[in-house]
């Protein structure tokens, strides 16, 4: 059997929902980098008992490997490496190295806070030192060491012990994966392969219906392992192999590409907001949103290099801040609604001429949960993407969900249709939207 992995996320503000846990799902992807399923991710307050209880259910589920994050702080409630050490059976001692470690990394603190307590330093100092005789430790990046952790009498799981904060325990992972002690656990784990596609415009159901036609054709899928899911109005076809299984990988994308190749838009995993990133080399785009309150600008901004293609943003919610800010024509608003196809072609115009783009993109919608009609519920958003001296491509949708659902799905539309206009295929219908007439589609994005 291939060595499976359990995760114990510690911290009773995480476990309240005071902090949203990040590095259960992180790990759990590392985990599978190097070739080791995750069999559970638990969490567990600040309570001894309920830590070594978790650790104790994961042993009896067989995983040769545990990852805890969480619970190295100085503080008392501070015990994952205690409850750890006699989890594996060995005691506890005083690392004097490490000791001094974590010294020089208090001391610029102590400089720039005088009046601390020095003996309080001390003492907590000194319990972070102090570790499971025989663990591997792993150099502090904050104030916390890490520790890979084998049983004593080598049955049962080895612990890998990190911090909780995300910037600690990334690096921190890194170095736990390299140790001897952590390579010795999971000995034996497979080499993966993964595979991502990613289509727009249709339902995860045309996927479930894809894969059952591809078995009925005489395809093999018993060497691959399909998920797929809705990510940000998106379907994301997740796909992992070993190597032997790799001519029947290659035949499903082909089988998935032919099915669906108006809505495939990525073979290789990449992602809408990395393919309009590079697509905009050469060009400045700038954006005025309404429905959407800035959110199409933050995405398209989120990547390295973004200051030489993104020019600026516009968030115009009121029709004043529309006629005053973007320049939209008030008896267009008058005539068409603020929620038009009309007004979203107007938001891009004056985008491109109020922050010196070459390519506008205006989103104006209903994202609720107020302010529908009949004939424009909420859930209504209207986008437009334009060249200066060009095409626009100009469409209305409506999108399912709350306000949040609307406001994110509507930035992943916007995306769609600037890599189209890039693509020059602005005569393309995107699937799940209409053309700036004011009829709705029921359909779906």
């Amino acid at each position: 059997m291939n060595p499976r992995a359990g995760i114990l996320v510690t911290g009773t503000e995480v476990l309240t929902g005071i902090i949203t846990d990040r590095n259960g799902p992180w790990l759990s992807e590392r985990l599978i980098e190097i070739g080791v399923d995750t069999e559970v991710i638990q969490i567990v307050g600040d309570r001894p008992d309920d830590l070594l209880a978790a650790l104790e259910f994961m042993r009896s589920q067989g995983v040769a490997l545990i990852v805890t994050s969480g619970g190295l702080g100085p503080t008392a409630d501070d015990l994952t490496a205690e409850v750890v050490g006699r989890f594996a059976g060995r005691e506890m001692v005083l690392d004097g190295r490490l000791e001094e470690r974590i010294a020089e990394i208090l001391r610029p603190m102590m400089t720039r806070w005088p009046s601390l307590d020095p003996g309080a330093i001390r003492a907590s100092n000194r319990k972070q030192a102090v570790i499971p005789r025989g663990a591997t430790v792993l150099d502090p990046v904050g104030t916390a060491p890490g520790l890979v952790v084998p049983p004593e009498d080598g049955a049962g799981p080895t612990v890998v012990v990190l911090p909780g904060p995300p910037r600690e325990l990334h690096p921190m992972w890194r170095m736990a994966a390299q140790t001897d002690a952590l390579q010795a656990a999971i000995a034996g784990a497979p080499t993966y392969r993964h595979g991502i596609a990613r289509l727009f415009g249709i339902p995860e159901s045309e996927i479930a219906n894809t894969l059952r036609e591809a078995e009925a054709a005489g395809l093999s899928l018993d060497g691959l392992e399909v998920t797929t899911c809705l990510r940000r109005g998106e379907i994301e076809v997740s796909i992992r192999y070993e190597p032997p299984s790799q001519e029947a990988y290659d035949k499903l994308m082909g089988f998935i590409k032919s099915r669906h190749g108006d809505t495939l838009f990525s073979e290789d995993g990449s992602t809408i907001d990395e393919q309009v990133a590079t697509m905009l080399t050469g060009h400045r785009i700038a954006v005025a949103e309404s429905s959407t309150g800035g959110m199409l600008a933050a995405r398209l901004t989120d990547r390295p290099g973004a200051s030489a293609y993104f020019m600026g943003g516009l968030i115009v919610y009121s029709n004043e801040a529309k006629v005053s800010l973007a320049g939209v024509d008030p008896e267009l608003i008058e005539r068409f609604g603020a929620v038009s196809g009309e007004v979203a072609i107007a938001l891009a115009q004056g985008a491109i001429e109020r922050l010196n783009a070459d390519i506008g993109v205006g989103i104006t919608g209903i994202a609720g949960p107020d302010g529908g009609s009949e004939d424009k519920p909420v859930g209504t958003v209207c986008f437009s993407v334009k060249l200066r001296d060009g095409p626009d491509i100009t469409r209305t949708a409506r999108l399912p969900g709350g306000r949040a659902d609307v406001r994110d799905r509507s930035t992943t539309v916007a995306l769609h249709l600037v890599r189209r206009l890039l693509r020059g295929e602005t005569d393309v219908q995107l699937p799940g939207t209409r053309d700036r007439a004011p009829r709705l589609s029921a359909e779906r994005p």
